[in-house]
């Protein structure tokens, strides 16, 4: 396996032609672009512009353009953490970019044909495994290009893309 860090997962993204799916599976995550806002919107303070965010906006739009696909399920413990329900008023972002976005609650996941990690499916040919610092940072992406892998991550992926719900009728289910 290589080991990418910094820019380098977003590049491999970027490369893809077809398709990059993502599988997420924490139930919080730290990001130093990230972390200001999320403190200022559990302190109920004012809405925020997402200059933070229009990076990774602006790669999921450009994929999109060129005719790829862009598809992410978040395997989410309900009731929701702080963060998680942070995270749903963000990927509305995500979605207005043109990012399919699935939500599947923990305890309807059959948790046999779940990963233990995240990672990212590229074109059906190459995993990256997203690595975490023990405080939840991002430290790197392990790929790979093993047959053995790609097809398990292929399984995992239509498992719970067609368990997931999408993200508008997630929404809506929140607000019941």
């Amino acid at each position: 396996m290589k080991l990418l860090q910094g820019e380098a997962l977003d590049d491999l993204i970027r490369r893809s032609q077809r398709e990059a799916f993502h599988l997420e599976l924490k139930d919080d995550y730290e990001s130093p672009a990230g972390d200001e806002p999320y403190r200022n919107w559990l302190a109920g303070g004012p809405a925020d512009d997402y200059a933070w965010f229009q990076g990774w906006l602006t790669l999921v739009r450009d994929f999109i353009a060129r005719g790829a696909v862009m598809r992410r399920v978040r395997v989410v413990t309900v009731p929701l953490t702080d963060y998680q329900r942070w995270m749903l008023e963000i990927t509305e972002k995500n979605v207005d970019a043109g990012e399919q976005v699935r939500y599947l609650p923990r305890h309807l996941a059959d948790s046999g044909r779940l990963t233990t990690d995240d990672w990212w499916l590229l074109d059906d040919e190459t995993v990256v495994f997203t690595t975490f610092e023990e405080d939840g940072r991002f430290a790197g992406a392990a790929v790979t290009h093993d047959p053995r892998i790609v097809a398990y991550c292929q399984e995992v992926r239509d498992y719970v893309w067609s368990a997931a719900v999408p993200y508008a009728e997630y929404v809506a289910l929140q607000t019941r």
